[in-house]
């Protein structure tokens, strides 16, 4: 082979940013439960639909399109939420699908203290990208952390007090997600996310 036959082909990269998508589903979802947590309305049908299609499988896809992006922590933080939210979905139904036993406290506040000690470790994966994405996943964690606690010592308080955080917290992926979207289209900072200087 010479040297002329032996040229680097390099593809431009020409997908979309996919965080927008996989933000806006953990951020709608992640709101409309803690609704539920802050005792506006019971655990229902809504949250049950939002929790497998929204929360659940649009997650795993923009997992899957951050993969093929090359981007290891989107591709870890939207495909794991997006089983989150499968995985709780299967907790509040499979006892009565296929008759097993319903979770205890015991079993929910260590399932969520799970989920917290992981996002607590995603949360320094942040550290280097913006403040508004600092935000989501340091509020993310502080909400596991008190929904965990909530179970483990029976207290609805704080069960609520939960609930306004994970509002809070699902609120500021939804402005993320926007930010993205409109920064882009628009070319310039329209809603600031607050870079980190590097």
């Amino acid at each position: 082979m010479n040297e002329k036959s032996q040229q680097l082909i390099v593809q431009k990269d020409t997908t979309s940013n996919p965080a927008p998508l996989g933000l806006l589903g953990f951020g709608m979802t992640t709101v409309l439960l803690n609704l539920h947590n802050a005792g506006l309305f019971p655990l229902d049908s809504v949250i049950i639909a939002m929790g497998i299609f929204v929360g659940g499988l649009l997650q795993v896809i923009a997992g899957i399109m951050e993969w093929k992006k090359g981007n290891t922590f989107g591709k870890v933080a939207f495909t794991a939420y997006g089983f989150f939210w499968l995985s709780l979905v299967a907790v509040w139904t499979l006892p009565k699908l296929l008759g097993v036993n319903t979770p205890t406290d015991v079993s929910i506040g260590s399932y969520l203290l799970l989920w917290g000690i992981f996002t607590l470790g995603m949360f320094f994966g942040t550290l280097k990208n913006n403040r508004v994405l600092q935000f989501v996943f340091g509020s993310l964690t502080l909400l596991f952390f008190l929904l965990s606690i909530s179970d483990f010592s029976h207290s609805e308080g704080l069960k609520i007090f939960a609930g306004i955080v994970g509002i809070i917290c699902g609120l500021s992926a939804i402005y993320l997600s926007l930010a993205e979207i409109l920064n882009e289209v628009h070319g310039k900072s329209v809603l600031p996310i607050f870079p980190v200087k590097k």
